[in-house]
């Protein structure tokens, strides 16, 4: 194995040299020449023109995002557009005035130069940057060998650098193959899932919950066929896999409890849709929206912008207050008091207008007022209302509403009444005179 991995560098070696020698005629160094002008007036014009684009891109008021991703691809790549558009210009010059062969270097570096742009481009739809480059590359050296005529010396060189098991023999070129086809495929599955995604969301027909589900089953079927088939690429036996599966389940089985339960109560979640994205919950302490539903935690934004990701355990075992389970519709109740000489029929009859004029107070639904009871210093009253965007808070409509029956109250000069302590000040002979006889009875009780 190491003779063939030494014979097979020496050819590749061997071309390397012959393509070398050949570009020291005197036309071909002329062409390269002329390749070097290119790039520089390509350079050239891209410090030239790529503020001016710029500043066209960014007057773009309301380009949808897909255009903008594409306009800052163009601009980042500018310069090997405007060098791909000038080469095949000056090799159609060249062929009118010359013979065909004199743009033979020039031709060659046209396809190179056009297919690392086209590369460039389309490297743009894989998301993971890692990935995202280790394809581009290897895509860029793929064509490079290609058109350079070295593809044949770099696979059997790629292929005899090699590690054998027994009868399973893996080698670079295997693994090369392996890391493109799953890069592809990744690609081609990402499009996919990105449309059918698409069309659920599309569809009023599915709920939130199911869209998410069927949203993560796609993954899991798209991705894991990716990788089964960049490992079947290699010449790996996946039947191997379904004993190792068993053994790392059992395992899994007892030393991730707690991660599996949250996984099945995550699916269960979205099977019985009990919560789902945009729903207002209450958890303990915590009050917020369901931002995402992801595997194992379920993620909630609160109004002052904490997020908070619960368990999805937590939410199944435990109580949880939906405020938006069935409908948006949230009853508040509003509790004070006013004083016992304020007519009661005239204070239920204030309080619910004043309620009315509240922004987010639902007007079409029953507002009610009742007195709950007869305190110290104070009838009692409950103010109820609706609303439906529990969402925005609830404290601010509280608020809001509380204002409204101040400013209501003292324009009908209905009274809220408060605790009052009243503090006499005493002399100092008549304070001493009470306290004389408390002070003597205690020492004839004594005697």
């Amino acid at each position: 194995m190491e003779q063939d991995l030494i014979d097979s560098g020496l050819a590749f070696w061997r071309d390397a040299e012959s393509f070398l020698r050949s570009m020291a005629t005197p036309w071909r160094l002329y062409q390269i020449g002329i390749l070097l002008g290119v790039l520089l007036a390509a350079h050239v014009l891209r410090i030239i023109v790529t503020p001016r684009l710029e500043a066209w891109v960014r007057a773009q008021d309301g380009w949808p995002r897909w255009r903008l991703r594409l306009s800052v691809a163009v601009i980042r790549r500018l310069r090997g557009v405007i060098f791909v558009m000038l080469i095949w210009s000056t090799i159609w010059i060249m062929r009118e005035v010359t013979w065909p062969s004199r743009t033979f270097v020039l031709g060659v570096a046209a396809a190179i130069a056009t297919a690392w742009v086209a590369i460039g481009f389309a490297g743009q739809l894989i998301r993971n940057r890692p990935l995202r480059r280790v394809a581009t590359w290897g895509a860029w050296t793929y064509a490079a060998l290609l058109y350079l005529g070295f593809l044949d010396g770099a696979t059997a060189f790629l292929d005899g650098i090699a590690v054998t098991f027994d009868d399973f023999r893996i080698s670079a070129l295997s693994v090369l193959r392996a890391a493109v086809v799953t890069g592809l495929l990744f690609v081609v599955a990402r499009l996919a899932l990105r449309t059918l995604t698409a069309r659920l969301a599309q569809s009023d027909d599915v709920s939130p919950s199911i869209r998410v589900l069927a949203t993560k089953l796609l993954q899991v079927v798209f991705f894991g066929g990716a990788v089964a088939i960049g490992l079947r690429a290699i010449g790996f036996d996946l039947t191997g896999l379904a004993v190792l599966s068993g053994a790392v389940g059992l395992g899994i089985g007892f030393g991730l409890q707690k991660v599996v339960s949250n996984l099945v109560s995550g699916i269960i979640i979205l099977l019985d849709k009990s919560v789902k994205p945009g729903d207002v919950i209450s958890l303990g302490d915590t009050f917020g929206w369901i931002n995402e539903l992801g595997a194992r935690y379920v993620s909630v934004v609160t109004r002052d912008g904490r997020e908070y990701l619960i368990p999805n355990e937590d939410l199944v075992t435990g109580q949880v207050v939906n405020w938006s389970h069935s409908d948006d519709f949230v009853r508040i109740d509003l509790t004070f008091g006013v004083s016992y000489a304020d007519d009661p029929h005239l204070v239920r009859r204030i309080a619910v207008e004043a309620a009315t004029t509240v922004p987010r107070v639902l007007a079409d639904r029953a507002i009610a007022c009742h007195i709950t009871g007869f305190g110290d210093s104070s009838v009692d009253y409950v103010l109820r209302v609706w609303i439906r965007d529990a969402q925005e808070g609830l404290a601010s409509v509280r608020g809001g509403i509380y204002l409204a029956l101040w400013d209501a109250f003292k324009a009908n000069g209905v009274t809220i009444p408060f605790p009052q302590r009243e503090v006499r000040l005493l002399d100092r002979a008549g304070a001493e005179g009470r306290a004389r006889p408390e002070a003597v009875g205690p020492r004839s009780g004594q005697e």
